[in-house]
């Protein structure tokens, strides 16, 4: 890496070459002169706060003297609470970029490094997938000092450690990694750094999702192998357990390591309610979800074998002949769900009304009026589509949606053997993926019962004194 010279001239034409000072109109330089002393300052636009660097300079001209050097008064006068130094000329570019100042006087082989960034976002607020009707308002935002700002303002811990990181040769992004160093498991925090350090690309602008896929290597397994979360309270839960946070700059999502398939279970609600009403939103939330796994294929499978429907419920099934298939009708619904979600995901929001007026009436009705559908079928997508909103991890919905779909075809090809035969490879599959060393499908397999009962019920705060033992933590007891 290139040392920075003592001759201001020359810094500044290297600098100025490698950030297209004059070609680029968000970067620019000043220079001043104090008593013969030569000043260089680089900003750039739109990520340093002006206010406080019009602020600085002026207190620099109100209490700077003639004897001064100019070097020794930044060092030791300058009021601000962030100054550092570097002698590397790429390192001072590097925190240029990321909204910092720099600062080179002439003579000197350090330039000063002022923290002075303000980087344009919006304000915490709830978050739209993780609403509670009681608890914070507050979310994680997509700067990344107030997202670790959040959490510490939950944990005022002096074990919290926030470690941070950059990736990608040319976004150099700012990548955090949060845990309680005597809780978490040193040999989980090493391996999340090793994989970070790993991570050879030009750059991450997808942000957290970029780096789960260097990290976790999840190839073509359609379930979630993390955890996200846009609420600082369900982090600082998790940090609390012994698990480790990774924050990336640009990403209001932050995301939880290790996790297990149960962990995808839990929504913020349940704890915001008493033991006994939490306990009974799980089982409404998991009945759901199963429901969204189960309900088409067992359906379809009493239609073309209905010597296997029990007496009490012979009713179900289609009362009147269809021109098409069920297997088709159930698929086309399917698509059709899929449509109006990403629909409604690109419809302004002043016509997102008229879009479900759309879908429900014309569509829905008609439909049925003209045979594509049977009423039957309508009724169950339904159900099963709210079954697949009720899930609190969008990713798990999809990855249960393509589940579906599968015991569907199976049922097709092999009637009740295909759903046996789907379900039992769906469990060995889940059985087989491990996260990060850590088994999918704990505590059910294998087996831990304490573990497995706090899955079931909501165990109220007094009684959960230890933590999960899956993600080996140094101190097994909460204080």
């Amino acid at each position: 890496m290139r040392e920075i010279s003592r001759n201001i001239q020359e810094n500044k034409r290297y600098v100025d070459e490698r950030i297209g000072v004059g070609t680029s109109f968000d970067v620019g330089s000043r220079t001043f002169s104090y008593f013969g002393q030569e000043v260089l300052l680089y900003f750039v636009n739109g990520l340093c706060d002006t206010e406080v660097i019009v602020q600085l300079f002026a207190t620099v001209d109100q209490t700077f003297e003639e004897d001064m050097a100019i070097e020794k008064y930044i060092r030791n006068k300058l009021p601000h609470q962030q100054i550092e130094t570097s002698n590397k000329l790429d390192e001072a570019i590097d925190e240029l970029l990321s909204g910092l100042v720099i600062i080179f006087v002439e003579n000197e082989t350090d330039c000063f490094i002022i923290d002075v960034r303000k980087y344009p976002g919006r304000q915490p607020e709830e978050p739209d997938t993780e609403k509670v009707i009681r608890g914070a308002r507050d979310g994680f935002t997509e700067n990344i000092i107030e997202n670790t700002a959040l959490i510490r303002r939950r944990l005022r811990d002096e074990k919290l450690r926030n470690e941070i990181i950059q990736v990608g040769e040319r976004s150099k992004t700012d990548v955090c990694i949060s845990y309680l160093d005597d809780v978490a498991d040193p040999g989980l925090i090493k391996l999340i750094k090793k994989e970070l350090s790993n991570i050879v690309t030009d750059g991450i602008p997808m942000a957290d999702r970029a780096v789960e896929e260097y990290i976790m290597k999840q190839g073509w397994n359609p379930f979630p192998l993390v955890r996200y979360t846009e609420r600082p309270d369900v982090a600082a839960v998790h940090l609390l357990e012994g698990h480790v946070l990774i924050i990336v700059d640009t990403s209001p999502s932050i995301i939880i390591l290790p996790t297990t398939y149960f962990h995808h279970l839990q929504h913020a609600e349940e704890y915001r309610e008493t033991p006994t009403v939490g306990a009974y939103l799980r089982w409404v939330r998991v009945g759901g979800i199963l429901a969204s796994i189960l309900l088409l294929p067992l359906w379809y499978l009493y239609i073309i074998e209905p010597d296997l429907v029990p007496k009490t419920i012979d009713f179900i099934g289609p009362n009147e002949d269809s021109n098409i298939p069920i297997i088709l009708q159930l698929l086309i619904a399917e698509l059709g769900i899929d449509l109006l979600r990403m629909a409604s995901i690109h419809t302004p929001t002043p016509l997102a009304t008229a879009m479900g007026l759309i879908a429900a009436v014309l569509i829905g009705e008609i439909a049925i009026e003209v045979g594509l559908f049977v009423h039957e079928v309508i009724l169950y997508v339904a159900v099963v589509a709210i079954g697949n909103y009720a899930t609190p991890s969008y990713e798990l919905s999809v990855a249960n949606k393509l589940v579906r779909v599968l015991l569907l075809l199976l049922v097709l090809a092999f009637k009740l053997p295909g759903l046996m035969i789907g379900i039992t490879i769906v469990i060995l599959y889940l059985v087989h993926v491990k996260n990060l060393n850590t088994p999918y499908l704990w505590p059910f397999i294998p087996f831990h019962p304490k573990a497995f009962l706090h899955v079931l019920v909501r165990t109220a705060q007094p009684f959960s004194s230890f933590r999960p033992s899956i993600v080996n933590p140094q101190n097994q007891k909460k204080k």
